[in-house]
């Protein structure tokens, strides 16, 4: 391992995933989404040991996998050197389907495993490395998604299953139709949304030794946009964070990310912007010391007030 390489995290299944994931969900919105500047973020995260890539079908409304995908078909070798995790089953209202009335939420087997077989194409790969279900449906037959996903994994398609915003009971729900380990819960997890801290979610994974990959980390932004608003969570951090940053030699988001990744459940942040410089500073977070009195200290300013 160099020295800015940003280490692994062990999924259930014996694979692993970078400690931190590059977030694509931004990349149709960059000023330059060509593919040699696509292969330039690609490069910047590899050259600090994030090789786990987050997709979802949406993204980009339904564009961004494609443009990941055009790289992967321009530098054929990068299958053999990323991860690559996608999410399926929010349906949006977009121009690319037009029979779709209303916002919704589909988990049918016909509809991930089409979702699967999209992806894979958009991509240019021939299997992915997981697959999250994006958000919890109430119409989910648990058996049958179940039983479709295993499918998916055992002919091949996929590596793993996972879930994203589900609640411990929904994991337990679909964890109990599948003969598979699921491998992940990704949350919405920051400074300025500690809630899984205490709601059961994290408890819940690491009672089942589950890695959990947070979204949002940055909190939308709103950690450093927000960090001079009076009587904001992202104001009352801000001083420590910058006197933590200062003293670590790095920015206020090395030292944010420290905070999540200090957390024994194992939380992977998924990081995402599209400027190359930003980038090569992820890895920063491995090198923010971080205690517990001085996580407790952020998780206090956070809050508004001390723990009971």
């Amino acid at each position: 391992m160099s020295s800015n390489d940003i280490g692994r995290i062990m999924l259930p299944n014996g694979r692993s995933l970078s400690r931190m994931a590059y977030g694509v969900w931004r990349l149709s919105e960059a000023q330059d989404c060509s593919v040699s500047a696509n292969l330039a973020r690609i490069d910047a995260c590899l050259a600090q040991g994030i090789t786990t890539f987050d997709h979802a079908d949406i993204y980009g409304d339904y564009s961004c996998e494609a443009l990941f995908g055009e790289a992967i078909k321009a530098q054929p070798s990068l299958k053999d050197r990323i991860e690559i995790v996608t999410k399926t089953d929010i349906m949006l209202l977009s121009s690319k389907w037009p029979d779709t009335r209303v916002k919704h939420y589909d988990t049918s087997p016909a509809h991930v495993t089409a979702s699967v077989e999209r992806s894979l194409s958009r991509m240019g790969v021939e299997v992915i490395d997981l697959l999250l279900i994006h958000r919890p449906d109430p119409l989910m037959d648990a058996q049958a998604l179940g039983r479709c996903l295993d499918g998916l994994i055992d002919t091949g398609k996929l590596r793993g299953a996972g879930v994203s915003n589900f609640m411990p009971w929904e994991v337990d729900l679909l964890q109990s139709c599948m003969r598979h380990t699921l491998q992940t819960n990704q949350l919405e997890l920051s400074l300025l949304h500690t809630a899984p801290f205490i709601n059961g979610q994290l408890a819940h994974a690491q009672q089942h030794r589950m890695p959990v990959m947070a979204w949002s980390p940055l909190g939308g932004g709103r950690l450093h946009s927000q960090a001079h608003t009076p009587g904001t969570a992202a104001a009352r951090l801000a001083p420590k964070l910058a006197a933590l940053a200062q003293a670590a030699g790095t920015d206020t988001t090395a030292v944010a990310m420290a905070w999540l990744m200090h957390h024994p459940v194992h939380i992977l942040p998924v990081m995402g912007t599209n400027q190359p410089e930003r980038i090569a500073r992820f890895s920063d977070a491995e090198r923010v010391p971080m205690d517990r009195q001085t996580w407790y200290e952020l998780y206090e300013l956070a809050n508004g007030h001390e723990v009971p």
